[in-house]
């Protein structure tokens, strides 16, 4: 009986590390890729008068409105290709989920760098529209999506210490 209940608590350990990856800290990992990835589709600011003419600022350039359409006149190549990784980072770190220990360094390495990527954005649209005062009026959605992605992995890291938690519990079972 002794050694069946041992075989038992083995499965059952087997099995919790297996299915990690289905866990909510991937929901919120996947949240957190999403909202850096939505920087593409809302604007960093909107109807920013620059040179006369209203313009929207996007992480990826500065678009001016033409004949009805937004044509981009200024590109950021350099901050693109940084959201676009920056952006599947927290996809890769979903699949460290057998590595706990270093999916919250990453996790925790993956807000200091979202926290640079956010200061080199404002910079990039301080330096666009100089002399220009922004007001609630031309912030865009995109202005507060790096925080909603800090915000997601925090949450990601509560659900990786709480499946350290119960690893560490099974382990005692053993």
């Amino acid at each position: 009986m002794g050694r069946n209940n041992v075989s038992e608590t083995n499965y059952l350990c087997a099995s919790i590390y297996d299915v990690m990856i289905q866990r909510i800290q991937s929901v919120w990992l996947l949240l957190a890729s999403l909202a850096i990835f939505a920087l593409f589709f809302f604007p960093l600011a909107h109807g920013v008068y620059i040179g006369g003419a209203a313009k929207t600022i996007k992480v990826d350039g500065v678009y001016q409105d033409i004949n009805g359409h937004l044509l981009r006149t200024v590109s950021f190549l350099p901050l693109t290709i940084v959201a676009v990784i920056i952006g599947i980072l927290p996809l890769i770190i979903i699949f460290l989920f057998k590595d706990r220990k270093l999916q919250i360094a990453l996790s925790y390495s993956f807000m200091l760098v979202l926290i640079g990527f956010s200061f080199w954005m404002s910079q990039t649209v301080k330096g666009i529209a100089e002399g220009v005062t922004f007001g609630t009026n031309n912030m865009g959605i995109g202005i507060f999506l790096s925080s909603v992605s800090i915000v997601f992995t925090l949450l990601a890291i509560r659900g990786m210490k709480g499946d350290e938690k119960l690893i560490k519990s099974a382990d005692r079972l053993r």
